[in-house]
């Protein structure tokens, strides 16, 4: 798998698949970047099976991307370290997972991940990479609502 660019900047990241041996420093970024961390979800990742996990390494892990595949792909769930937020390590990794889906035999024709509503900055890196708003979740976060977005592939 290969690098990234975004407007950001280039990154330096490479993109992998992850691993177990990953986890403690993948916990770490979760913990660091999302509002609502699901640690069973990157657990089930790293361990061998659906759903596949992306690793960007610089050279220790400074994000990753989960994929689920199905009918519909989802991403569950993309995260980068803050301090490496904007050097296109997030675009590094949406680009592997989109690959990873077209390899795929009867790859789905749309991936779909879920926003929070109110995370312009999550919106916008979406919306610039061919993401549309197709629908508002009022309760799908704890704490506030969401918005599905969709790209066709």
């Amino acid at each position: 798998m290969t690098d990234g660019l975004d407007s950001g900047g280039a990154t330096t990241a490479r993109v992998r698949p992850g691993e177990r041996a990953d986890l403690p420093q993948l916990r770490r970024v979760q913990a660091a970047t999302l509002a609502e961390p699901a640690p069973d979800l990157l657990r089930a990742a790293a361990a061998d099976g659906p759903p596949a996990l992306f690793v960007a390494e610089d050279p220790v892990p400074v994000g990753y991307a989960i994929l689920v595949a199905g009918e519909t792909a989802y991403l569950p769930e993309l995260a980068v370290a803050p301090a490496r937020q904007g050097e296109g390590v997030g675009t590094a990794l949406l680009g592997a997972l989109v690959r990873a889906v077209d390899e795929r035999e009867g790859s789905p024709d749309r991936l779909r991940v879920t926003a929070r509503a109110g995370d312009d900055r999550a919106k916008r890196f979406y919306q610039s990479r061919g993401f549309a708003v197709t629908e508002r979740l009022p309760d799908f976060f704890e704490s506030a609502a969401g918005v599905v977005m969709v790209r066709e592939l």
